[in-house]
């Protein structure tokens, strides 16, 4: 391997960081930081087995910002020569000095940025051409257009693979950077049988190539799951059990950690407001920040500022112990960075109550709604309030019995994370939060 990512390796994009902290002191800021990077992709969409777009992607760009004591100044430039990362500086000198004094504005701690940089084995470029790529989705939609003759349309299947580079510095000493690749294989398609059409989908997505699902996996599985829905109803409104399938359970997550972010919170924009040390979650429940697991989709050996990235507890037994905050909203809060400057690291969800597979939780679910699709935004970050247009199955005695559309499930989320009966152990990895399956006591499912 080569330190190379599409053309520009780790330590031209360090030089081009280091001249900016350069440039930063001769125009005499007291402190700058600076960021570039640099990235290339191929992306194919097939559509009813014809090619319908084939793109190369190149980007890469350098982030600048500088401080004049508590004023704060960034440009960015998409244009890494000398010159135009020169005029950059320039810019963002002058809007320092025209911007207010912020207490809380500069960089972080010195004392915690990362001393050392691990090799967390995120790159694995994919030698994969345009014809290559064209052949996959095309044998990834034929899969799911073929296995039976109720797949009557298609959204098509998706290729896309990027390979890159970044590097980030800033005027406390710290420079450093590293390589990453992303790829992903996904496919829609439409089932239709007696004037009703219903859609799903599948995807697979991996920094190594060879982790990817075979496309004809992943065809014929967006076609089962389309089938599946074919005949859907509604239901007449009530309460029951919502079991949240790993694909779906990490949303719900994430509203959590939306609501423990440093920008909610000094704000006073979410509904876990001083929530450090109390129980939101039930008492079996908690979550665990792994920024260091190999290959990993959310893994980053420092954060955006250079902070080093380390496991954490974030939610033990229910109990909050730990925000998701950058420097600037920890100086806001009174507290210290804890190294999420730009999003968290791999958040693992477990339960102490042990990890049942699917099939255990539909059984344990009972009577009540297996959701497997979540439309619209309805949830308000500041009280809680949940409520989300929803398709899926109605399960009775612990087996499925038919599908359901057009229905809201909803609720508060104070009450659901309390109401967590279990966590399942079939963990979906497609994603930056690692969850099973979460079954939830009770909420509302409106319908008819």
């Amino acid at each position: 391997m080569t330190n190379q990512a599409g053309g520009h390796d780790v330590e031209d994009l360090k030089a081009r960081v280091a001249e900016v902290l350069a440039l930063a002191r001769d125009v005499g800021a007291s402190q700058a930081e600076a960021s570039a990077s640099f990235g290339t992709g191929l992306s194919v969409t097939v559509r009813m087995r014809s090619v319908e777009t084939l793109e190369y992607h190149r980007d890469q760009g350098i982030g600048v910002t500088l401080y004049f004591g508590q004023r704060k100044g960034s440009a960015s430039t998409t244009d890494l020569r000398p010159a135009a990362i020169g005029e950059s500086v320039r810019k963002a000198a002058s809007l320092a000095r025209h911007a207010a004094e912020d207490a809380c504005a500069g960089l972080a701690d010195p004392a915690r940025l990362a001393r050392e940089v691990p090799d967390l084995d995120l790159w694995h470029p994919w030698s994969l051409d345009a014809a290559g790529a064209i052949d996959l989705a095309t044998r990834c939609e034929a899969a799911a257009l073929d296995h039976d003759p109720r797949i009557t349309n298609s959204e098509g299947a998706s290729v896309s693979s990027r390979d890159g580079a970044r590097a980030y510095g800033n005027s406390h000493g710290f420079l450093a950077g590293y390589r990453d690749t992303s790829h992903s294989l996904s496919c829609a398609v439409l089932a239709s049988q007696g004037g009703q059409m219903e859609r799903d989908f599948e995807f697979t997505t991996a920094r190594d190539p060879v982790e990817l699902m075979a496309a004809p996996v992943v065809g014929r599985e967006a076609a089962t799951r389309a089938l599946a829905r074919l005949g859907a109803t509604k239901l007449e409104t009530r309460s029951a059990p919502v079991l949240y399938p790993a694909r779906l359970a990490r949303g719900l997550i994430g509203h959590l950690v939306g609501a423990l972010s440093g920008g909610a919170l000094y704000r006073r924009a979410s509904f876990l407001l001083d929530s450090l040390g109390t129980q939101v979650m039930a008492g079996h429940v908690s979550i665990d920040e792994r920024p260091h697991l190999p290959k990993a989709l959310a893994s980053a050996p420092y954060d955006d500022e250079g902070v080093a990235t380390a496991d954490r507890r974030l939610v033990d037994a229910g109990v909050v112990r730990g925000y998701v905050l950058g420097s600037y909203s920890a100086r806001k809060l009174g507290m210290a960075s804890t190294g999420n400057a730009g999003g968290t690291h791999n958040l693992l969800v477990s339960s102490s109550a042990g990890a049942p597979g699917f099939a255990e939780l539909v059984a344990e679910l009972g009577t009540g709604f297996l959701v497997t699709e979540l439309m619209g935004s309805g949830v308000n970050p500041v009280t809680g309030d949940y409520s989300r247009g929803a398709a899926g199955f109605w399960v009775e005695g612990g087996v499925v019995r038919f599908p359901v559309s057009e229905v809201t499930i909803a609720g508060n989320l104070r009450d659901i994370y309390r109401d967590i009966i279990a966590v399942g152990g079939d963990v979906d990895l497609r994603g930056g939060i690692r969850s099973g399956s979460i079954l939830v006591r009770e909420m509302t499912i409106a319908g008819s």
